[in-house]
């Protein structure tokens, strides 16, 4: 089964919205999905993606199956993830400061190349040492 990415960004009007590159041939159909938040977002994708399914069996039509690797700009992952995660604490995840991170969050500001590249990092960094804790 082919893994395709999954872009998911916020738009200037604060809702989500989730598309395949167009330059990616993988697949032979498009989707997208929106929502007011990710999660609703990802829902219509998801559907989306078995309303295309649908109409490729009642046409007699090769349906390409895929899974999909949903990829966040920064605005909608910090955005989403400061459910779980403080500002304070990817601040200091990060080493960004907390009135900066909060710009991005709001989309008040869109992080430099840069920002966006220590932040992956980071959260990455943080996410395989949190893949590595065992309880006992």
């Amino acid at each position: 089964m082919n893994k395709v990415k999954a872009f998911i960004e916020r738009g200037a009007d604060g809702t989500y919205g989730i598309y395949i590159d167009l330059e990616d041939n993988t697949l032979n159909y498009n989707i997208h999905g929106d929502g007011k938040t990710i999660d609703e977002a990802i829902e219509d994708f998801r559907l989306g993606y078995e309303e295309m399914k649908e109409t490729f069996a009642e046409e007699n039509k090769h349906f390409v199956e895929s899974e999909f690797e949903f990829c966040y700009d920064t605005a909608s992952f910090l955005q989403y993830y400061t459910n779980y995660f403080s500002i304070a604490g990817l601040s200091r995840l990060t080493g960004i400061h907390q009135g900066q991170l909060s710009h991005y969050v709001t989309g008040r500001r869109n992080p430099s190349k840069r920002t966006i590249e220590k932040i992956d990092k980071s959260i990455s960094r943080f996410a395989k040492n949190l893949g590595q804790v065992q309880f006992v």
